[in-house]
């Protein structure tokens, strides 16, 4: 259970994703970076780390698209720790290990890759930080397979039982994988028939004779999930709440749809009924797709909603609190017919957000993970939202968000205004993920906008980032979050994601190490501890 919601209400966090961090290989990941990091936000009295999903990445490296929901990325798993504990040797670090034979591409199972189709281990190109030795996550999962068979047995007995305890989901997981591998990349219902359709003897088929390859990727969700549940329990060592992130949707050439179809709106041969996104609006006259399958929701209620309660547990099991993407779908969502290219043709269907929140919410009290009795959620209501949006966000207490950089259109109702944002139930934001730097951001405004913020902060504007967030932390919301871009004062270079664009996102790298933040973490407990925020800085 996590209390620290409880124990500190109003606080402080950084937003900052693990890949992002310094250290060997072209990935930051759960490795010494992560530690000193946590050890430096609790010095510095910062209360709270902000990450984005850790799933596996899709072929743009979005980890929003993820091709299985509940996993941990691969990319995110440290070396040296696997070596000091001894589930790999020294030379697995060194030189690239050979793939395991039983994933051959000439495998009978294996097919011809489809015309523009992408391997599924496709990513984007990330910067690699000076000394970089890590090997990719194919050759440490190779090299864990290849030592298991010395590990001892009490090691044997620990990985068995986590193995049964998370097969709701780390099953149809390994299987997914290894047949998308031998598939070459190409989605599910592009499979042969028998395991698209997951015949029961087909897939008894497979499970014994690729026994080795879905023995390795089990190893390494294992390996993640060790390593992630030590950088947690550091975090709570520290007093640092970790703060998760949650699509709303999953991906259609995902795990999660393979393994249950009935869940979705699919038509025949696996293909889209109804497909995902937001209707036109003043940005988009054609309205957003988003190409995932939309929720078959009375066969969610006929289950009792478990397959999303299992979904929203393993990440409250990550996690001490989760940020639910798109919350606005848990109330009504956009449903586009599946053969459509653009959202116009759209209408808006009810969701039973209520139901499902409700059943949540026994679930966490029996777990113990209520915060005061709340759900630890947080309501991503960004944009449009209507009243009864609003009235299931605040039936079940849950904060919403405020981003800044929203606030200076000239409306004095908008309702990201420092002076409108009313009550403690907030996570106030200079910028997310998906916005520019805050520098980026003042670079891109017209006169007009920067009067009306030279004006909210009280005069010049020299240091866009930290003044924005002086006001978030002058508002009266529990929780406030900035970007570490923003601490840092840098610029549209170090943009993470710039949403409807596939190029160049998700790859900012941190080119210095984490002791040099010293100064700027530093300066944003100091600040925080100015305006009731601080907590007393960890050992």
């Amino acid at each position: 259970m996590s209390n620290y919601g409880v124990r500190n209400k109003r606080r402080c966090g950084v937003l900052l994703h693990p890949t992002s961090l310094p250290g060997p290989g072209t990935s930051g990941g759960f490795g010494a970076s992560a530690l000193a990091w946590i050890e430096l936000l609790g010095r510095s009295g910062v209360a709270a780390w902000q990450l984005l999903p850790l799933a596996p990445t899709d072929g743009t490296g979005s980890p929003y698209s993820s091709p299985s929901g509940s996993a941990l990325n691969p990319r995110l798993l440290d070396a040296e720790l696997l070596v000091s504990e001894g589930f790999l040797d020294d030379c697995d670090t060194q030189h690239p290990a050979p793939r395991s034979s039983s994933r051959s591409p000439g495998s009978p199972l294996s097919g011809s890759t489809s015309p523009g189709s992408a391997s599924p281990d496709a990513q984007p190109a990330h910067n690699s930080y000076p000394g970089s030795t890590q090997p990719d996550s194919g050759d440490l999962a190779a090299g864990l397979l290849r030592c298991w068979s010395r590990q001892p047995a009490g090691r044997k007995r620990a990985f068995k039982r986590w193995r049964r305890r998370e097969r709701h989901w780390l099953t149809d997981h390994c299987r997914f994988m290894v047949l998308r591998e031998l598939q070459r990349g190409r989605p599910w219902w592009q499979w042969p028939e028998p395991l698209a359709k997951r015949q029961r003897q087909a897939l008894g088929r497979f499970d014994q004779d690729q026994a080795p390859a879905l023995l390795q990727e089990a190893l390494v969700q294992w390996q993640l999930q060790r390593q992630w549940q030590q950088l947690r329990q550091a975090a709570h060592n520290h007093g640092v709440e970790l703060v998760g992130d949650l699509p709303f949707y999953v991906a259609h050439d995902s795990a999660d749809v393979w393994s249950r179809p009935a869940l979705f709106e699919l038509g025949t041969a696996g293909r889209l009924r109804q497909q995902s996104g937001v209707p036109p609006d003043y940005f988009s006259a054609t309205g957003q797709l988003w190409g995932t399958p939309v929720y078959h929701w009375p066969r969610h209620w006929l289950t009792g909603f478990s397959w999303w309660l299992a979904r929203l547990q393993r990440q409250l099991e990550l996690f001490d609190l989760l940020r639910l993407d798109h919350f606005r779908a848990l109330q009504a969502f956009w449903s586009v017919p599946g053969k459509d290219d653009t959202a116009e043709g759209g209408h808006w269907r009810p969701s039973p957000g209520g139901p499902l929140l409700a059943l949540l919410w026994l679930r966490c009290l029996l777990a113990r993970q209520l915060q005061a009795g709340r759900l630890p959620i947080i309501a991503e209501d960004l944009g449009v939202i209507t009243p009864p949006v609003e009235a299931l966000r605040d039936s079940f207490e849950l904060p919403g968000m405020k981003i800044l950089q929203f606030a200076f259109d000239g409306d004095p109702a908008n309702p990201y205004l420092p002076g409108n944002i009313k009550g403690r139930r907030w996570v106030v934001y200079t910028g997310t993920h998906d916005n520019a730097t805050s520098i980026g951001w003042w670079q891109q405004l017209n006169p007009e906008a920067r009067a009306r913020v030279e004006a909210a902060v009280g005069g010049g504007v020299h240091a866009p980032g930290w003044q924005l967030l002086e006001l978030a932390l002058a508002s009266s919301a529990d929780l406030v979050v900035v970007p570490l871009q923003d601490l840092l004062e840098l610029d549209d270079q170090a943009r993470f994601n710039t949403p409807g664009t596939t190029e160049g996102n998700w790859s900012w790298r941190l080119d210095r190490s984490i002791a040099s933040l010293a100064g700027a973490l530093g300066g944003y407990g100091a600040m925080a501890g100015r305006y009731g925020r601080g907590q007393a800085p960890s050992d």
